[in-house]
Formats: structure tokens, sequence, C-alpha cells
């Protein structure tokens, strides 16, 4: 008996050292860092998201974003149309810095026209920590081939190069983005996966959700950054049967296409979410959803209410935009967070968790966002969000309740307190002029760090002149 007493009691001994090593081992073993998603929709409206009060159409997958996770209702991003806006996001910087103040022409022989060489991508910076980085649908940084995705940082691209892109396959003909000469060509051209050309089969929102669905497949067991950036709801209005069937009860034309677009990209987003689910990726994910800027409301039918304005103004409308944040692991299942942030606070956040190295000489402009939500540090996270539009000269700052807007070249400041007067309707410069003095010396501090745009954008074309003269003209009329 003694033996066998002997014998139990020496593998219970080896068994507890087993645990305990084992135990010991998990402990200083350096937890994952967190997969990055970043969802950006491009032209959608303030108001075109269950989270933000839509009701005509339905966003579910979007809106489980922000109710198991962070909805932000003031989110800002860095400029108020389309390129300038991702330049900031890609780089965590104000693109003022380096000069992409303007929405690039597509122009592939031209090396200049595009995203700086020397700024950092957040695809760059997270690719010296191991993790695999992937952009699935629209680029908008330059056609160039040394601004494709891949010569920026990115392992994997499946998307199109240009500023906006046709949905439907049968309009996509034209072979080589590198041949295509302007915007309407680039519109039009195949699909690039990584640098090859295909022919795609379905319509094209459809497409970068699957595309987005085999990256996470193929890259679930490593850290890994998927930009799935959608050119929805984008002009042109194009959408399937599949999705217009869902509006019927919409009856203005535009607005049942636009709402069919914005039902995909929520589509796509549930794929998204269910595919993390299926392979236990759900805890560790970061997830972000935004817009790039601010609805067009005029072209695409989109809305922004209450906020005054649309894409490319300075007004609240032009670059408030829907944003929320999902990490069941660290972040706290429906909050709510009310102080300012801004898309530039991606890269810091992603940047802080995955202790990737920044450039000294280009600090970020952006913060860590964890540890405001989860209301460690109880100070807003800016002391200002700024913008400046250099073409026109038109400037917003906000501080606080406060913001500052010059709303046209010349123009005296406005002054507008959000927390009462979302809608900016009550100019409030001649009642409090210490206020509009504080934000005048903040604005001031700021521009004096930026640079002029470094290029020729869209608005030089001449028939983008022509558009302009001749929208100024009807106004004109009108108005008379």
């Amino acid at each position: 008996m003694r033996p066998l007493k002997f014998l139990i009691v020496a593998l219970l001994s080896a068994n507890l050292l087993l645990a305990t090593s084992t135990d010991v081992n998990a402990q200083n073993q350096t937890p994952m860092p967190p997969n990055l998603i970043v969802v950006m929709a491009d032209d959608l409206g303030y108001a075109d998201v269950g989270f933000n009060g839509c009701v005509d159409i339905p966003t579910p997958h979007i809106d489980s974003i922000a109710n198991s996770g962070v909805k932000f209702t003031n989110a800002y991003v860095s400029y108020s149309v389309c390129g300038p806006s991702r330049a900031g996001f890609i780089t965590g910087r104000y693109s003022q810095r380096f000069g992409f103040e303007r929405n690039p022409q597509y122009l592939p022989s031209d090396p200049n026209m595009g995203l700086p060489l020397g700024e950092t991508t957040i695809a760059e910076a997270l690719g010296k920590t191991g993790y695999r980085c992937g952009v699935v649908g629209k680029w908008h940084l330059g056609a160039h081939q040394n601004h494709h995705p891949l010569n920026r940082g990115f392992h994997e691209f499946y998307g199109h190069l240009g500023g906006g892109h046709r949905y439907l396959p049968k309009d996509l003909t034209f072979e080589d983005s590198a041949a295509a000469s302007n915007e309407y060509e680039s519109y039009r051209t195949l699909i690039l996966n990584d640098r090859t050309p295909i022919k795609t089969t379905k319509y094209l929102t459809d497409e970068f959700s699957d595309a987005g669905v085999r990256f996470i497949e193929s890259n679930k067991a490593q850290p890994f950054f998927l930009f799935l950036s959608y050119n929805a709801p984008h002009l042109p209005l194009q959408a399937t049967p599949k999705y217009l069937n869902r509006f019927n009860n919409i009856k203005n034309p535009k607005r049942k296409t636009y709402a069919a677009m914005v039902s995909a990209v929520d589509d796509g987003v549930g794929q998204l979410l269910a595919t993390l689910k299926k392979h236990n990726l759900e805890q560790n994910t970061l997830i972000f959803f935004l817009s790039d800027n601010g609805g067009p409301t005029t072209k695409n039918a989109s809305q922004n209410n209450p906020l005054r304005g649309k894409k490319s103004d300075v007004w609240e409308g032009g670059f408030r935009v829907p944003f929320a944040a999902r990490w069941p692991a660290k972040l706290p299942k429906g909050s709510v967070y009310h102080a300012p942030v801004s898309s530039l606070d991606i890269f810091a956040t992603i940047a802080s968790l995955s202790g990737a190295k920044i450039d000294e000489q280009r600090p970020l402009d952006g913060v860590n966002l964890v540890p405001y939500v989860r209301g460690e540090i109880k100070t807003p996270p800016h002391q200002a969000i700024y913008l400046r539009k250099f073409d026109q000269q038109r400037y917003a700052i906000r501080s606080g309740d406060y913001k500052q807007v010059i709303p046209f070249e010349g123009g005296k400041s406005q002054l507008y307190n959000l927390k009462n007067d979302i809608g900016e309707t009550k100019n409030l410069a001649l009642q409090e002029p210490d206020t509009l003095a504080k934000l005048e010396a903040l604005r001031k501090t700021w521009s004096a760090e930026l640079i002029d745009p470094v290029f020729q954008g869209l608005i030089h074309l001449p028939s983008f002149q022509k558009k302009q003269a001749r929208n100024k003209s009807e106004k004109t009329g009108q108005e008379k």
C-alpha cells in the first residue's frame, strides 16, 4: 500500500507543479495585441444610421457596433471631402501639415499626385510590429505606382485607386488602371487584386464585403489590420434589385437608391461580424465604423440633420460623422462618449495598443481613446478640433462646447455654442468676444504649423471649374 500511496502523492505533486508552471507561463505571456478593423463609408449622412436616429434605412449591423461598444456623439474627421480626410486617417496627422488638402486628380503618371512618401501610414507602422495589413475598396491617395497600397505598407489590396467607382460589373470595361488618364475613366477600371486587374461578377459593395471576409479568414492566426474602405454610398447612385426592393416605401427615387446602397454596406458589416464570431475573434478585435465626411445631401439624398451644411462645408454637416467602436475585451458595452474625438485618434489608439513606433519628426495629432472611454482619464481628449480649407480660406475650430467658423474667404468669424445650438443657428460673436478671441488664438497657432497644398486637385480641372461657374450662375439667378 505504501508504494501505491507514494505514487499517488508523487503524481499529485507533479500535476500541481505542472499547473503552477502553466499558470505562471500564462501570466508572463504577453497578451496578443488586438486585431483592428476600420470600416469607412463614403459620403454617408450623419443621420443615416440607426444609432444616430435614422428611421427609414435600417442599419442593424452597423448599429450593433455602437450598441455593443461605444457611440461617439461628437466625432469628426480631419477634412470635409474624401481624399484629405482619408490622408489624415491613414497617417494620424492633419493632412494640412503635409500639403494633402485637395482631392487629387487621377494621374497615374504623376508621382507627386498623392500621399507624400515621407509620411508614415498606419499600415507601415503596424507592419513593423507583426500585423498583416490589408485594404479593401477605395484608395484615393494617389494612382502613381509609388502610391499603390502595396508600396505604402499594406500586404494585400483589393479595390480601385481613384476617388469613386461604378458599381455594376458591366460598367467596368477599362482594363488598365495605369492607362486611365482621368477621373471618368478611373470609375470604369477593373478592380485590382493586389496589382492584377480582374473581372468581377457581383455588385461592387458585395465584392468588397466578400474580400473583407476572405482577408479575415486567411489572416486569423496573427494580428491583422483590415481597412474596409467602401466607396458606397458615393456617386454614382447604383443599386441592385436585391437592395432596392427593401425600400419600396421610399418614394424619392434618389433617396431610395441611396438607401439601398447604405443597406448593402450594412449587410457587409454583418458579414464581417459573423466571420469574427465564427473564428472566435470577437473579443480581441477593435472595430471602428465611420464615414469619411458628411453627406453631400443634394447629390445623393443623404441627410445630416440636425447638423447644418453638407460635404465640403466647414459647418458641422461637413465633417462631423457617425462614429462607433467595439472591442468587447476592453471597451464598455453600450456606452456613449460625448467629448469631441477625431478620426486621427484611430492611428494613435492602435499604435499605443500595439507598441508601434511613431516618427518623432512627425508626431501624431490623435490620442489613444481607450483610457478616455473607460473613464480612466476624465479630461477631454483634445484641446481643439481643427479644419482649414486652403483654397477657400475657410476655417472651423471646435474647443469644448464652442466653435469658431470662418465660412468664406474674408468673412467675419462666427461663434456657436454647439451644446445649446447643434444646428449653428445663433451667432454669438458679439455676445461672447472673449471666447471668440481664445478660439482665434488657437486657430492662428495651429495655422502657423501648416503648409500650402503640394499638388493641384480636381478643383483645378477645366471641367470642374466650368461646373462650378455654372452652379454659381444658377445660384445667383435664383437669388435674384
